[in-house]
């Protein structure tokens, strides 16, 4: 199995495109994580992004599933860009469809340059109930959703490691919606 994060921008007027087609686009992404699909994601509080994570088992079957999205369709999502995971740690729970924005996230990004080391602390942080799941990109590229809403707390969750180098962590908020 492979697993993508799918970086989707939305279009103009996003909440009102989306809107006629909210409620299928939730159905059917619920119904895509029950068979093992969809790991998890949701938008930027702003409404500008979206990120959703995937498991596929061929890299083609990843343009289909973004594709068919009714907010693909119906034109919420005009544009995305994917990237396949190298490594990856899966979440440990499945937590429930929350569309409040009650249960906010962080997107930490960054370099390290020994993957291998770097993985025992998100191990360590999911294994603390910090980080929902995340992983590595091929270069050492890292994204992590982690929970909670302090962009610099996330952030230092990596940087006290001593894994990634500080000038590379970047953190930007997550609704996690799945």
């Amino acid at each position: 199995m492979i697993v993508f994060h799918v970086a989707i921008e939305t279009g103009d007027d996003y909440v009102a495109k989306r809107a006629p087609h909210r409620e299928a686009h939730l159905q059917r992404l619920m119904a895509l994580r029950a068979r093992g699909v969809v790991i998890g994601g949701g938008p930027s509080p702003d409404g500008r992004r979206v990120d959703v994570f995937y498991r596929v088992d061929q890299p083609d079957d990843l343009r289909r599933l973004v594709e068919e999205d009714p907010y693909f369709t119906g034109g919420a999502w005009p544009r995305y860009t994917s990237r396949s995971f190298a490594q990856f740690l899966e979440p440990w729970e499945m937590p429930p469809l929350v569309t409040d924005g009650s249960r906010p996230a962080m997107v930490v990004e960054g370099v390290t340059a020994d993957v291998e080391m770097a993985s025992f602390a998100l191990i360590e942080a999911r294994g603390a109930g910090r980080m929902a799941f995340g992983g590595f990109f091929p270069g050492g590229e890292t994204l992590a959703v982690m929970r909670g809403d302090d962009p610099v707390k996330a952030m230092d969750e990596l940087r006290a490691s001593g894994f990634w180098p500080e000038d590379t962590l970047r953190a930007r908020p997550l609704l996690h919606v799945l």
